[in-house]
């Protein structure tokens, strides 16, 4: 049997996937499935599954942090997402299985194929290494079109320090000193910047980790930037947080 790990934030596609391998995979079983990548951290680092299915678009820590986090990295990956981007694109070329949501059974039962020519259980450690270090470079020099009133400016992820919700409005935060208001709410902001140093830390606040200086505890707990700014955490944040500026 092959053991495997589903971590999806959305609980509706681990049920929809659990039944896809129930129903087209026999010999595929699923120890455990998680909503929370924290806790898939633990269960993978413990359980040592053969194969885990991951969904890369996750609000508090995506799969790239997650996979960053790991310390057993012996297993086959497949990229659970609805999204198919340059990361996505990425983890192709180096023969890393992806599948687009929903999840077809024809393509899960090739993707489980794959698995079981790997049940040698090669080490995938480097091979996740290298598609980390092939997306950081892209992710830092990709430039950012950002709406404003009249005109668009274009930014790369390293010039903005955080972003603060205000309404259906957004103020953007350069390393310029400058601010901007976007006409977008901080959801849309954080999909339309797309980038794994961008941690959402508070409902209000999107932070480019890059810069967090400090992460106090007390007196309600906040981050303080470089450059003096104190930031609310949520306590729901705290942990996933931790993991992003370990990782």
């Amino acid at each position: 049997m092959i053991k495997a790990i589903i971590v999806d934030d959305e609980q509706n596609a681990i049920k929809n996937l659990k039944w896809e391998i129930e129903n087209f995979c026999q010999d595929v079983e699923v120890c455990d499935a998680f909503t929370n990548p924290v806790e898939a951290i633990s269960a993978i680092n413990y359980l040592k599954p053969d194969c885990v299915f991951l969904d890369i678009e996750m609000p508090e820590m995506d799969g790239f942090q997650l996979l960053s986090s790991l310390k057993y990295r012996g297993f086959d990956l497949i990229i659970t997402t609805a999204f198919d981007n340059y990361a996505i694109k990425a983890f192709k070329e180096h023969a890393i299985d992806y599948l687009l949501k929903p999840i077809d059974s024809d393509d899960l039962s090739k993707s489980v194929e794959r698995v079981r020519a790997n049940k040698s259980k090669n080490d995938l450690g480097f091979e996740i290494k290298k598609v980390i270090e092939s997306i950081t470079p892209k992710t830092e020099r990709r430039r950012i079109a950002i709406p404003l009133s009249g005109k668009t400016i274009f930014v790369e992820s390293h010039e903005i320090r955080y972003c603060k919700s205000s309404g259906n409005y957004s103020e953007i935060y350069f390393t310029n000193h400058k601010t901007e208001v976007l006409s977008k709410k901080l959801k849309e902001v954080e999909e339309l910047i797309n980038d794994t140093t961008f941690f959402r830390v508070h409902n209000s606040y999107l932070v480019n980790i890059n810069y967090i200086k400090e992460f106090v505890k007390s007196d309600g707990q906040y981050i303080v930037l470089e450059d003096g700014k104190t930031i609310p955490v949520s306590r729901s944040k705290k942990h996933t947080l931790m993991q992003a500026l370990n990782g």
